[in-house]
């Protein structure tokens, strides 16, 4: 799989950051998406939460088309006005997911992923995404078969990739270790990459090593 070619331009119009979580089906992600945004309530940030769309059992082609459409119309109306207003933005997944199930676990045409992609979130990509790494027997456990084993293997494969190709955007973790612990490492990062966010840590919620 290919590295992405969108970069975060529109980071030089609003200083706010834009973070997705992302990661295969059962791996925590929806958690942690919970818990970063409690922190940031607590501390008085302002953020919006995004929850990702749901998918009913339809064509690869269908879901390429929906999602791309419900994604331009969300970054539009609900993204960027907030990221404008000074607020944070946190997706439960973003165009990495169509990127991973539709193109490389799907299988469709990568490249028109790609450019549906672009199309879809114009100049609005994540300053950072976290995905939360697990194999398929911990997907198992925890969610049953919900799909062929060479599927999820795909899934995957094609998150590690994409850690691979961009280390500076996105951050692969273990998603088999504590909530805590993934917690805190979600929280260190944002502070490292956010200076601002760290003006809110206290003693007790200090830089944390797990």
């Amino acid at each position: 799989m290919g590295g992405s070619t969108m970069t975060p331009l529109c980071r030089k119009i609003v200083a706010m950051p834009l973070i997705t979580f992302e990661g295969s089906e059962g791996c925590g992600k929806s958690t942690q998406v919970k818990r970063l945004a409690a922190r940031l309530e607590k501390w008085g940030i302002r953020h919006l939460l995004q929850h990702s769309e749901d998918n009913h059992a339809m064509t690869p082609e269908t879901e390429l088309l929906l999602f791309e459409a419900s994604r331009s119309q969300l970054v539009r109306e609900k993204i960027q006005p907030a990221l404008r207003r000074g607020e944070w933005v946190i997706c439960d997944r973003f165009f990495d997911s169509t990127t991973v199930y539709q193109g490389a676990a799907r299988q469709l045409d990568l490249g028109l992923v790609e450019k549906l992609n672009a199309f879809a979130v114009g100049d609005c990509a994540p300053d950072l995404t976290f995905v939360l790494d697990i194999d398929r027997a911990t997907a198992q456990s925890r969610l049953g078969n919900r799909e062929s084993d060479e599927f999820h293997e795909r899934v995957i494969r094609a998150y590690r990739e994409l850690a691979e190709n961009e280390p500076r955007r996105v951050i692969l973790i273990d998603g088999r270790i504590s909530p805590d612990t993934i917690e805190n490492q979600i929280w260190n990062t944002s502070a490292q990459r956010f200076p601002d966010l760290g003006k809110h840590q206290t003693p007790k919620t200090k830089l944390q090593t797990p």
